[in-house]
């Protein structure tokens, strides 16, 4: 095995911990690691490289939520499934944008969403937060229209979306973030799949590296699973966790961007 191999494994291991742990930061994660660790030279093969071992990685996550009912499945349906036309919309768009530009943009866009996220009052939300005929009136709109908007974000930028994805759960439904958090990577394997075949017609996957970067993940998604559960019962730990992760991580792949750019 290479050292490009093992590099590849641990950062698989990284995004699935990631994407257990607050259900997003796999593609976040995984496009510069892929590109500044790894050594792929394409920023569009990282991103349709990391898409589909995200869609995989995060569908290890949803079995892993779903066993310990933090998966608010009517809810996470309807996002994902308003989601899925705009990634289609949202990767075609990406794909003609100059890639350095698109790290740039996204890490800009991360830390607007973590000054939200650490700014948001009611850090616990409503557990008992459901969809079903009674709350369907208020709540289908703002779940499709959340899912619509986070879904041509997360094709256009080439992520699974799940940075964008758990607050627009929390602010669509008011749900715990923990709750948040296991539905969104319903979203988010539906989202990178969506993204990934795009680029995989585009001849634009690496398949060996997709396939270490999901071994490595399975590894992590355990890990980040259990961990998740154990800060959700500190109030607002997983919130205040979860943005600190999303501030940090944009700006440093806003200043990789930008720095490239000039």
């Amino acid at each position: 095995m290479s050292a490009a191999d093992i590099l590849t494994l641990v950062s698989g291991g990284l995004v699935g911990l990631t994407l257990g742990l607050i259900g997003g930061g796999g593609s976040i994660l995984a496009v510069p690691l892929l590109l500044y660790a790894v050594g792929i030279p394409s920023t569009h093969v990282a991103i349709g490289t990391s898409a589909v071992a995200v869609a995989a990685n995060a569908g290890v996550g949803v079995a892993l939520h779903a066993r310990a009912r933090t998966v608010k499945w009517p809810c996470a349906i309807v996002f994902a499934t308003a989601g899925v036309a705009g990634a289609f919309f949202g990767a075609r768009l990406g794909k003609a944008v100059d890639g350095t530009l698109l790290l740039s943009l996204f890490g800009l866009i991360m830390l607007a969403v973590g000054a939200t996220m650490l700014r948001r009052k009611n850090g616990e939300g409503d557990p008992g937060v459901h969809l079903d005929k009674e709350s369907a009136a208020k709540l289908l709109p703002s779940l499709t229209g959340y899912g619509l908007a986070v879904g041509a974000l997360s094709g256009f930028f080439g992520i699974g979306g799940g940075f964008l994805i758990v607050p627009g759960l929390a602010n669509a439904t008011n749900m715990p973030v923990i709750n948040a958090v296991g539905s969104s990577l319903v979203s988010v394997a539906a989202f990178a799949v969506a993204t990934a075949v795009s680029y995989a017609l585009s001849g634009l996957v690496d398949w060996h590296v997709a396939a270490l970067m999901l071994a490595g993940g399975a590894g992590g998604a355990l890990a980040g699973t259990a961990l998740s559960r154990k800060l959700a019962a500190q109030k607002q730990m997983l919130t205040r966790v979860f943005a600190v992760i999303v501030i940090l991580v944009g700006l440093y792949v806003s200043a990789k961007g930008i720095a490239a750019l000039l």
